[in-house]
């Protein structure tokens, strides 16, 4: 009986995800489909008379675009990553004054509407004409990232043993040899799932990008898409062939890198 039900759930299992891995496939399916074929009633299921031409136009008309996401995705990761392990090592191992509320207003900011932000931002970089720039849309990116990153380096610092920290003193470092030569090392688990959530967050951008945009060439490729559906809504192969392209890089990084994701959010959950 335990057999059958432990088939059953794997069934289950492997039959939902197939459900949600669907729209990936047929994306892909898509992307090499020939534009003549693209109405075919009943559809191809297999690419079996196949095109590249969407990915050639991808590379043609969208790579620019790849680009630029890759610039802001690198750098809002560096902000991110500059700002919040400090902010998260005072909080955790220097108890500073107001520690506790500056921790909850960091978890009220997590659920501000990202088009409220993105409206403030706007009339600031109005007035100081960052609209359309790398820069800009890096600082903004890095607002959602942030709130998060302190919360994750918070939790993962709080767990490294106070032991470590009196021995770095003892040896005679101050707080800001002990933070770069002893903390930041320990959380590598923390550091990476960090850089990838906001990485992820970044490449994945509409609000911000959309919002901020003034019409020039600074675009990332989540409004490269947008605007290429506008303009050419009959190439579907091509318009599906960027999107599968678009997601090759985060994909990789998930990959790559889900087993430090797992042991840094986990970290601290569970106190010896």
């Amino acid at each position: 009986m335990t057999r059958h039900r432990h088939w059953l759930k794997t069934t289950l299992g492997l039959l939902l995800t197939a459900i949600m891995l669907f729209p990936v496939y047929w994306m892909i399916n898509v992307s090499f489909t020939r534009p003549e074929h693209m109405r075919k009633s009943p559809p191809d299921w297999f690419p079996v008379d196949g095109t590249l031409d969407g990915y050639r136009t991808v590379l043609h008309d969208q790579l620019p675009y790849l680009g630029t996401s890759l610039f802001v995705g690198i750098g809002t990761v560096v902000l991110t990553v500059v700002v919040s392990a400090p902010a998260a090592y005072s909080l955790a191992k220097l108890n500073p004054r107001g520690g506790r509320a500056l921790s909850f207003v960091l978890l009220v900011a997590q659920m501000i509407p990202g088009i409220i932000m993105a409206m403030g931002f706007y009339a600031i970089y109005l007035n100081l004409g960052l609209l359309n720039t790398v820069g800009g849309l890096i600082v903004a990116d890095s607002t959602l990232a942030v709130p998060f990153a302190v919360l994750i380096f918070t939790t993962f610092m709080t767990g490294i043993p106070d032991e470590i920290m009196q021995a770095a003193k003892v040896d005679g470092a101050g707080p800001w040899r002990t933070f770069r030569s002893v903390v930041l090392p320990v959380s590598r688990n923390a550091t990476i799932t960090v850089s990838l959530f906001a990485f992820l967050w970044a490449w994945s951008d509409f609000v911000y990008a959309s919002t901020l945009d003034s019409g020039g060439n600074q675009r990332p490729i989540t409004l490269g898409i947008y605007h290429y559906i506008g303009n050419n809504n009959q190439e579907w192969n091509a318009i599906m062939a960027t999107a599968v392209v678009a997601s090759i890089p985060a994909t990789i990084l998930l990959v790559l890198a889900q087993r430090y994701v797992a042991a840094g959010v986990t970290s601290g959950a569970i106190k010896d």
